[in-house]
């Protein structure tokens, strides 16, 4: 007797696509904790900017998860035709994290900035699916006018854009206040409630 196929059968589910994106923030070092629940259940992709590498170790993350890098952007392409990274990882993912989104590149998105790999994704992100987008900063830096302005930009593109704000406790730089990354399980737990649609 022949086995049907998984497409055909009407209850298979697919697993999700999420492609998880960090920037320079101290909280940066939640990436491997952040990307190790979301692959128990999810495909995991990880961008990461020049500046976040340097809080967490490569070598600490899940070897499931595939890791990219601004350096990475152009390897793949030597003619027309060739993939672009960008274009390529907007097309795999169901869902976008953006964890930690710095001020910069929170300023960045506000703005159309394509600097980075981070951003050109951001640039090219199809909004029909979900992008989460969870601001870490200093206080006095969240505070600022233009955050506010940036944050209701964002908010304003479209109704797939989702911001998890960050929470009150003692940052890094030994300030208290609110600006640091909102709880993993939450960030985790909302990104996953974002899948439930993918089939």
């Amino acid at each position: 007797m022949s086995t049907p196929s998984l497409e055909a059968d009407s209850t298979y589910r697919r697993i999700p696509n999420v492609l998880v994106a960090c920037s320079g923030s101290v909280a940066t070092i939640k990436i491997s904790e952040i990307t190790s629940l979301l692959a128990a259940k999810c495909n995991v992709r990880l961008v990461t900017t020049v500046s976040a590498k340097h809080f967490f170790n490569m070598e600490d993350l899940s070897k499931e998860v595939h890791i990219y890098t601004d350096e990475e952007e152009w390897d793949a392409w030597k003619g027309i035709g060739d993939p672009v990274v960008h274009i390529e990882l907007r097309k795999w993912a169901d869902v976008m994290l953006v964890a930690p989104a710095s001020a910069n590149t929170l300023a960045k998105i506000a703005n159309g900035l394509s600097d980075n790999l981070l951003t050109c994704i951001v640039r090219a992100w199809d909004f029909s699916k979900p992008l989460i987008i969870c601001p870490a900063m200093n206080t006095f830096m969240w505070d600022n006018p233009f955050t506010a302005r940036h944050l209701e930009t964002i908010r304003g593109i479209a109704p797939s854009v989702e911001v998890i704000e960050p929470v009150v406790k003692t940052l890094a730089c030994g300030d208290t206040g609110k600006g640091a990354l909102a709880a993993v399980q939450d960030i985790v737990t909302r990104t996953l409630a974002q899948t439930e649609s993918v089939s």
